[in-house]
């Protein structure tokens, strides 16, 4: 999987952005669809009936799109932009992350604090990296992957963290292989790139930033 949550399997299903123009895998794109009332709602899960609107899941392309009423354009129809679209985009995608790390947790797939991770970390466990954007740098820069093919998550604050492991707040965090987790990386990379985030430190050449 490459950075972004783009999956490059040839068979992947692709979109076109309505704000960029680009084809891409629909892994890296959001869906939004055109509900009963005209209103444009966010389809986080790819559920919802209608036809479907795909934005890529980037800062800038969601803005043009809201800005230069696109949605209305690839609708074909008079629509309503709500006032508030960009956070509930990212809070939702916030919120399936945290519960997402939440089941990976249950399911024995995830730990946090520094030394539970560290362990994971030296036995080569973990594959995903997990760390506050608001730690303290000098604190995250002590963790690193062994792998540079592996991924680094840095999108989410210590509190949001702290939800996702029934705590108050967490720093640190891995999760193991496992289709749930692929399914965190996927979401992080579009959360990721809605808040801009760069992961706070390099994680390490070649890692992927999430």
């Amino acid at each position: 999987m490459s950075r972004g949550g783009r999956n490059d399997r040839p068979d992947a299903p692709e979109r076109r952005c309505i704000a960029t123009g680009e084809v891409q895998p629909k892994a890296g794109l959001i869906r939004f669809v055109v509900g009963p009332d005209g209103v444009i709602v966010p389809d986080l899960l790819g559920k919802l009936p209608g036809r479907g609107i795909w934005v890529a899941a980037d800062r800038a392309a969601l803005e043009k799109a809201i800005a230069r009423r696109l949605f209305a354009r690839a609708a074909k129809q008079a629509v309503t932009v709500p006032e508030d679209l960009f956070d509930q985009v990212e809070a939702g995608l916030a919120r399936r992350v945290v519960e997402e790390i939440s089941l990976a947790r249950k399911a024995g797939l995830a730990v946090a604090g520094y030394e539970k991770v560290k362990g994971w970390l030296l036995s080569g466990e973990a594959t995903v990296l997990i760390q506050a954007s608001d730690g303290s740098e000098r604190g995250k820069s002590k963790l690193r992957l062994p792998s540079e093919t592996e991924a680094f998550i840095g999108c989410l604050s210590a509190r949001e963290l702290g939800l996702a492991f029934g705590r108050e707040h967490v720093i640190h965090g891995a999760l193991a292989a496992g289709g749930l987790t692929r399914r965190v990386v996927e979401d992080a990379a579009k959360l990721s790139g809605v808040r801009k985030m760069g992961g706070g430190k390099t994680p390490g050449k070649g890692t992927k930033s999430i």
